[in-house]
């Protein structure tokens, strides 16, 4: 016979605690309360729970100390916070540190239920496919990454500024797309510029426009990001690498919504809403006096922070799945007479053991590698152990070596030797791109020579 799953309730107001107690309890779970946050965490540290429901405001220790103890849990232990200070900061914090949702005082039992059903019954969890209209799906139930798309969902009506964080590779722009795509400016334009992919010297221009006569060569007007997105969104990725020029600049569009292109001297009207994302710790940058404090003031309204893979490593079977179809469909592997590629057993367990430090954007490379290495249909653990080399910790971007030459230079001629749309294809920084094109030999590919 099964055992009910076992909630442990933290409130300090005894009549909402012995409410929340009987309407579990005969749901049929068995329910442990306790009034404070010290108590908290030593039932969550001691003994096996299955979902913690916890105030945020508690004495002594905040309900925030008790979603970081059921977080540090080993599996982590699943929480639903519940705040009558339901405040945008205080959910967003709760949900960074590993809460799962949150509930707003008073609560409504019917929403309890159905919300302690989703966590407690697999049946109940939503699928690993989260799919808006006109934005590419985003692949996953872990619970952090479920966490971070349930604020999307609560965010996307607003017109607040957000921020992506989480390292490189873990889907900022897939977020951004689906925020747009859910929002009322889904029939606005939706604009990505990688402020990383930029020449220093062209940031600017890319973002601003310029007038005609503006600086040599410029034989007409050109519009900016900022313009083309007018009454859409705006998606400035990697906005960390901005200069504090620049940042000032983009600063004063947040505020005053206008700028001057560059070399004009007429204020021109946007209505914009701006999503950044940086893989970097905007805090920290800020108090190294690389990043500024009033401007990410500005983005910091609405932080979302994306777990990294390695983190989800129960996602990798439905990722591989997905993009290996995706595979498929650009190379027009049908067409040539190629079955669809499919990993053995073997290949998924030697995926799941990596670290992943390039995230999902250096597994779909493997796979991409792999799908053209491999004739056979069926990819095996042999096939893909000579395309993962192990990186260090926090390393980004791939190894110089071997098959990631290949890599470059088919991305190169895909994008008809363009290297800003090449890396931001490949999402490496416009200088690294530089560096890997000096180091493969691969510079005029494919204009001026074969890459051969």
């Amino acid at each position: 016979m099964n055992q009910p799953a076992r909630i442990l309730i933290v409130e300090d107001r005894a009549s909402l605690r012995k409410m929340l107690e009987r309407a579990l309890s005969s749901e049929g779970f068995a329910v442990e309360s306790c009034g404070d946050g010290l108590s908290a965490i030593g039932k969550v540290e001691s003994r096996p729970f299955d979902l913690v429901l916890t105030d945020l405001k508690l004495p002594e220790v905040s309900g925030l100390e008790v979603v970081s103890a059921c977080r540090r849990r080993r599996p982590p232990l699943p929480v639903v916070v519940m705040t009558a200070y339901g405040t945008v900061e205080v959910a967003v914090e709760a949900m960074k540190r590993g809460a799962l949702d949150f509930l707003e005082k008073p609560v409504e039992i019917d929403q309890l239920y159905e919300l302690v059903h989703s966590v407690l019954q697999p049946e109940a969890k939503k699928g690993s496919l989260f799919e808006v209209p006109g934005a590419p799906p985003i692949v996953g139930s872990h619970p952090r990454l479920r966490a971070a798309l349930h604020l999307l969902s609560r965010v996307a009506p607003m017109q607040s500024t957000v921020l992506l964080t989480g390292e490189s590779g873990t889907g900022k722009e897939l977020f951004a797309r689906a925020l747009h795509a859910l929002s009322p400016r889904r029939e606005g334009p939706f604009v990505a510029l990688n402020c990383a992919a930029i020449p220093e010297a062209l940031v600017e221009n890319e973002l601003f426009g310029h007038v005609k006569g503006a600086f040599t060569g410029a034989d007409r007007r050109q519009a900016g990001r900022f313009e083309v997105a007018d009454h859409g969104t705006l998606f400035l990725d990697e906005i960390g690498e901005l200069s504090l020029a620049v940042q000032a600049k983009v600063l004063r569009v947040i505020e005053e919504r206008a700028f001057e292109r560059v070399g004009g001297g007429s204020t021109l009207n946007v209505d914009v809403r701006l999503v950044a994302a940086s893989n970097r710790d905007l805090a920290a940058e800020v108090e190294a006096g690389t990043f500024r404090r009033d401007l990410f003031y500005r983005l910091d309204v609405f932080p979302i922070e994306l777990p990294p893979l390695r983190e989800r490593s129960e996602d990798l079977p439905d990722l591989c799945h997905h993009l290996l179809a995706r595979l498929v469909k650009q190379h027009h592997l049908e067409k040539k007479g190629r079955p669809a590629p499919r990993l053995d057993p073997s290949a998924l367990s030697l995926l799941a053991e990596q670290s992943w430090p390039g995230n999902v954007r250096q597994l779909a490379n493997v796979l991409e590698r792999a799908v053209i290495l491999t004739d056979r249909p069926l990819i095996t653990q042999e096939d893909l152990r000579q395309l993962i080399r192990p990186l260090s910790d926090g390393a980004t971007e791939p190894s110089p070596q071997g098959d990631d030459r290949e890599l470059l230079r088919r991305t190169l001629i895909d994008c008809d030797g363009d290297k800003r749309r090449t890396a931001e294809r490949l999402g490496w920084s416009y200088r690294t791109l530089q560096r890997r094109i000096k180091q493969h030999d691969l510079e005029g590919v494919p204009k001026y020579r074969s890459g051969h």
